[in-house]
């Protein structure tokens, strides 16, 4: 056995050899067109990370998004706005009412003369989008301004003349845009682009003045389109995740092409931060391009009506109408006498085009519709009993009074509602007396309280979600059965230094809830 060992031993050293030389050669065996090779680690290569094709990558998007900043910031203006408000001189309440009564209390307190209130300054964004100065920008950036100020990217100053918009807040409009002049030429105008062919997952920045910071760039995706909103009522917005707040509406929402996509002007709250949680909302662009025009020759909106009652298509009625995906309008109602009716539009109807234009659900009809001038006269394509059939209808004028006229008439018991004056803005919303016909448009039979007409966008109840409908129950754990409560309640707290409200409130599935909303400077 001992015989065997000096050779073992040889051939042991050999081999060692062998593989150490296979080691430090970095292991290349050749098999024609199979070759095995060790992996160089990261921080073994030679190469400097400037010469990295991942890197060279990153420096040309890097450089991409500086270049669109550059060529789109100088289109983006600071809209400054100064409001004066003013109230009735204040009765003390108790001490009045000690001396003189109820009767003369309340007859003397909607006699006091008015007088001048401090003035209120406001921040907001805007874009400029003719080279002859127009801005477009948000209605509520503007709403009540006794002077606007428009700032340029280059810090100059020029005085703005309000040109034409388009309030939210009512059935009849609108999609809270304005549009403003100021005289200068030869200014950058961020050119339009197709919001409809924005996808979802797509690059966009925003620009604009949050919080008083001006040309202030974030950047985000497209999170989902066609949004509905409950104060906008024709938005039909582009949520995004660029961060967007207070100061950013009437800013600009832009694609990595340096196009206008978007005009950005909600965002959503957790209730418990001031600023941005991820999501904002923009109004299309095809939507204010659309209303450019109309805004500048009219100064407002006159938006065509066709006089329908509609429900969206789900997925059982398309496959009960053999239509594939769900598509189109289901035509509920047709109002005596109206375009629709005239036209030839029957009940159970379902509205597969207007004017061309393939229709996706309600919201997009009635936004299409929204749109359309009154007086045009549009082609719509309908199915019918398993057919397609064509007809031409004349779009009348979208009023008060038509909608009224259409309730009642597809509604027997519907009650015009009264003409009653509401409040001043408190925390950003307006209520009046509850009605028996509010009562039933809203679902509050035989309850006590008061109604909320109006929620000025970006206010402290719209960010904590109250809206138009809503029944107001208690304000600080005071009931709230009438408007002699309600207005008792909330001048106590103008005179307080209380800085939060908690308010009970109802909508209109009978489902409370307590807001803590917090108390404006404006409201004192």
């Amino acid at each position: 056995m001992s015989k065997f060992r000096p050779k073992l031993y040889r051939y042991s050293v050999i081999l060692l050899v062998l593989v150490g030389l296979v080691v430090a050669a970095g292991l290349f065996i050749d098999r024609g067109p199979d070759k095995f090779t060790v992996q160089t680690a990261i921080g073994e290569t030679n190469e400097t990370p400037q010469e990295s094709e991942d890197f060279q990558y990153l420096e040309r998007a890097n450089r991409a998004f500086i270049n669109l900043v550059a060529r789109t910031r100088p289109s983006i203006v600071q809209i400054e706005t100064i409001a004066r408000r003013t109230e009735r001189l204040r009765i003390e309440g108790e001490e009045f009412r000690r001396f003189f009564g109820d009767e003369w209390f309340e007859l003397f307190r909607d006699r006091m003369p008015e007088t001048p209130r401090r003035l209120t300054r406001g921040v907001g964004s805007g874009v400029i989008v003719s080279d002859d100065g127009y801005v477009l920008t948000n209605n509520h950036v503007i709403e009540g301004a006794e002077k606007i100020t428009v700032t340029l990217a280059n810090g100059r100053n020029y005085e703005a003349d309000l040109v034409g918009r388009d309030p939210a807040g009512t059935d009849v409009s609108g999609t809270d845009l304005a549009v403003l002049k100021i005289d200068e030429k030869g200014l950058p105008a961020l050119p339009f682009g197709d919001s409809d062919r924005l996808q979802v997952g797509e690059w966009v920045i925003a620009i604009g003045t949050p919080l008083n910071l001006s040309q202030t760039v974030t950047r985000g995706i497209v999170s989902a389109k066609n949004r509905p909103s409950a104060s906008i009522k024709y938005g039909n917005f582009i949520q995004t995740d660029a961060p967007i707040n207070q100061g950013n509406s009437g800013g600009a929402l832009i694609n990595i092409r340096g196009e206008l996509v978007g005009i950005n002007t909600l965002i959503a709250l957790d209730g418990l931060r001031y600023g941005n949680i991820g999501i904002g909302f923009a109004i299309p662009s095809n939507i204010a391009r659309d209303l450019l025009p109309q805004l500048i020759e009219n100064g407002e909106i006159v938006r065509g009506w066709l006089g329908i009652s509609m429900a969206s298509v789900n997925h059982d009625l398309a496959e009960k109408l053999k239509l594939g995906e769900p598509r189109g309008v289901f035509v509920t109602t047709v109002g005596p006498n109206s375009p629709a009716e005239k036209g030839g539009i029957r009940h159970g109807d379902v509205i597969l085009e207007f004017d061309g234009k393939p229709i996706r659900d309600l919201y997009h009809l009635m936004y299409t519709i929204g749109a359309t001038a009154a007086g045009t006269s549009v082609q719509i394509k309908v199915l019918r009993n398993g057919k397609e059939k064509h007809f031409t209808v004349k779009l009348e004028e979208r009023t008060e009074e038509a909608l009224a006229n259409f309730r009642t008439a597809v509604d027997p018991d519907y009650v015009v509602p009264q003409e009653l004056p509401e409040t001043e803005a408190f925390a950003g919303m307006q209520v009046q007396k509850l009605t028996p016909e509010l009562a039933k448009r809203y679902a509050h039979k035989d309850q006590t309280g008061v109604i909320v007409t109006h929620i000025e966008p970006e206010s402290p109840a719209a960010e904590q979600g109250i809206q138009m409908g809503y029944l107001i129950k208690e304000i600080d754990y005071n009931p709230i059965e009438n408007m002699k409560d309600y207005e008792a309640v909330v001048q106590k707290l103008k005179e307080s230094n209380e800085k939060l409200a908690l308010v009970y409130v109802k909508d209109s599935n009978d489902r409370g809830n307590y807001v803590t909303l917090k108390i404006n400077s404006n409201d004192r």
